[in-house]
Order: C-alpha cells, then structure tokens, then sequence
C-alpha cells in the first residue's frame, strides 16, 4: 500500500491500469488515506491527476463504513501537518461530504470591516495546535461550528452567541457519520459545550468559585485547558502571552485549591455541635451517621467542603435526613440557612431588599454573552482595533 501510495506523487497522467486508481475504485476509503498520508509527510498534496480522481470519488465516502471512516480521519487529524490535510479535503469535496458543517465555515467572516481570518482558517490553526491527543483534535476540529448558525451582525460587529452550546447539538448529528464509543462522544461533546469557559477565567474569582469550576469540569479540565491554549491563534505576541497566562493561572490556582483540600478533613470541626444545637439532639450515634452523609454528598459534589456550620445544617434539613424532626422546626432552619437563635433573626434582617439570595461567588458559568474567543472579540465596537483593548474578560 505504502509503495502505491507514494505514487500519488508522481506527475505521469493515469491511465486505465494505475493501481492508484484501481485501489480508490475498490475502496473510497483509500482517499482519506491519502490524507492522512499528506498530514504525516509535511503536508505534501499528491499530483494533480490524484487530487482529481478524490474529486470524482468523493461522494462515495457517504456509504464507507464508519468505523474505518473514524479511524482514518483520527489518523489525519493526529498529523503534523493535519491543517494541510484539512485543506486538501476542502479542495477535493471529501470535507463537504464528511463535514458539512466545517465547509460552511470557509469564507465565514468572524469581524465586520477589517481583514481577518475566516473560522475556517481560524479552525485549521487550531487543530495544527492542539496537543496531539484524538478527543482533544476532534474537538479542536468541531469546536466553532456553531458560530455558523449563530452568526449576527449588530452596530457592535459579529456576534456569535451562544455558539458553543449550538456546536455541541450540532455534534450530535456529526457524530452519526462515525462510529465513536460513547465515552469519546460524550468527550467531544463537553469539550466543543464548554471550550470558552476558561475565557471567563479573572483574578476575582473565589476560592469557591475556581472550586465549583473545577468540579463542574471533572475529569475534562485537563483536555479543556489544553483545548483552550489551542484556540489562541492571535498574532499579538502580547495578547498571545496575555491569555495563556490567563489559562496557566486558572490550572495553577485549581490545583493549589485540590492540594488544600487533599490536606484537610472536608468538614469543619464544630459541624457536630452544630448539629446538635440546631436539631436539638443529644450526643449518639446518629450525629456520626449525619456527618458521614455530608462527607458523602461532598464527595458527589452536592455540597463544598469546608463551607460555614449553618451551610451543612441546612442541608440536612432540606433532605430530610434527620428523623422525628418537626416541619415547623425544619421549614425555619431552611429559611434561615441553618442559623438558629439571634444568628437567625440578624440573618433575616441583613437579607432585607433587592438583592436578597443573590450568591456573589457565582461566576456566571454559561458562556459569554457576546461570544467571544481568545482572537476574535466581538464586544467591542467594529470599529475599535480589538488588539487595542485591554484582555479582560467580564463575564456575561
């Protein structure tokens, strides 16, 4: 296979007996190969007369079996030079067949008015970025589709709201073409769902904050991060250096933030007394049974640890966990957050006026309203150099 393929190279025109096309002929298949050759070989595109015959042949990869369709597309995507394959597949029709919604993507403008990179160029460049790990380039490859659906033009320039959400319905339907496992699909899924949210990433963020964020992207972070660095293809080498700081701080901060709490029990200290107090129990073995569930709601998630006495008192109360428990007795624990006595009623007056419940650790996790990347930030006025306006990044 290897000695036919290299053929592909040669400039002599075909003829009726190439092998090269007896082999395409034979199995449709053999096309992706071959980018999946240029990926590996600095991106080097065959001879004119084999791009031709991927041209007339494409349309047949829509019946090839999925599972070698899976396979031979990771291979690409795991080249070098996988950004030059991409390209030869727009330029073969084999990319309209295969992904329909990364053609629409060529010639697709992310700014009004200037001269800017189109999502297809901006989508080959990260791929060429991203580390070189399956899950990880395939969301490299899907992660801006949505911006298709999404795009609008407003006073302000391009928008793309909510285009990450959009892109990982559309995945659904991508994912159809190929045969991937399920934990590949749901992989690729969060990853393309949530490749902004580390924009949203700033200084003020709580403690709390970077841990609900670090919970809610379990055992993803590591990819997400990685994803993340591969969507910054600015050419401002300060921008650049700017937002990977940005990232690095984030991954830094949570794991200094997991190295704490793998020191430290998840409760505090008092939460027993606590317990006793506000349900009126005397000491047995009840009291370890309670403080075992929060350990384990903890452990799920459910609950922060390390969080104040009345936080876990409450939630006791709102499952119903402690038995012989008078509603009434339970209805003002829940209202009052787990405070009891004066604690309670200084509680209730301080909550007294608009903003009463507001949670100010909420980092706001969707993503941005205004849909913004790391290199094209449509918040600003199309007529502004967004390469001139400060990093930050307000959460939407």
């Amino acid at each position: 296979m290897t000695a036919t393929l290299n053929r592909c190279y040669k400039a002599p025109p075909m003829t009726a007996a190439d092998p090269v096309r007896d082999l395409v002929e034979a199995d449709p298949v053999v096309l992706l190969e071959l980018a999946a050759a240029i990926a590996n070989d600095q991106g080097r595109w065959p001879a004119e007369r084999v791009t031709d015959l991927a041209r007339e042949h494409a349309p047949r990869l829509a019946d090839a079996d999925k599972l070698r369709l899976k396979g031979v597309v990771e291979q690409m995507l795991m080249g070098r030079d996988v950004d030059a394959a991409l390209e030869w597949l727009h330029a073969t029709g084999m990319l309209r067949i295969l992904f329909p919604e990364l053609e629409a993507t060529v010639d697709l403008v992310q700014e009004a008015g200037r001269q800017h990179k189109d999502v297809w160029a901006h989508t080959k460049q990260v791929v060429r970025q991203a580390v070189r790990r399956p899950l990880v380039r395939w969301a490299a490859l899907l992660h801006d589709i949505g911006k298709v659906p999404t795009r609008t033009y407003t006073t302000d320039g391009v928008h793309f709201h909510g285009h990450a959400e959009v892109g990982a319905r559309m995945f659904d339907r991508v994912q159809q073409r190929f045969q991937f496992a399920r934990d590949e699909r749901q992989t690729i899924r969060f990853l393309v769902r949530h490749h902004l949210r580390t924009n949203q990433y700033s200084e003020q963020w709580t403690d709390s904050a970077v841990r609900r964020f670090h919970r809610e992207m379990a055992v993803h972070m590591t990819d997400l991060l990685d994803l993340s660095r591969a969507d910054i293809t600015s050419k401002r080498p300060g921008r650049r250096r700017t937002l990977l700081e940005q990232i690095s701080a984030l991954a830094d901060r949570v794991d200094r933030l997991a190295e704490e709490d793998a020191k430290l029990p998840p409760l505090p200290g008092g939460v027993g007394n606590a317990i006793m107090t506000a349900f009126e129990l005397a000491p047995s073995r009840l009291i370890g049974d309670l403080k075992r569930e929060l350990e384990q709601a903890i452990e799920r998630g459910d609950l922060e640890p390390r969080r104040e006495d009345p936080y876990y008192v409450a939630y006791l109360a709102r499952a119903g966990l402690v038995p012989d428990v008078a509603p009434e007795k339970r209805d003002a624990l829940i209202a009052a957050g787990g405070l009891v006595g004066d604690e309670a009623r200084d509680a209730e007056s301080d909550l007294e006026g608009p903003h009463k419940g507001a949670d100010p650790d909420d980092p706001s996790p969707g993503v941005l309203a205004c849909g913004h990347d790391p290199d094209n930030d449509p918040c600003v006025h199309r007529d502004v150099d967004p390469d001139d306006v400060p990093p930050r990044i307000e959460p939407g």
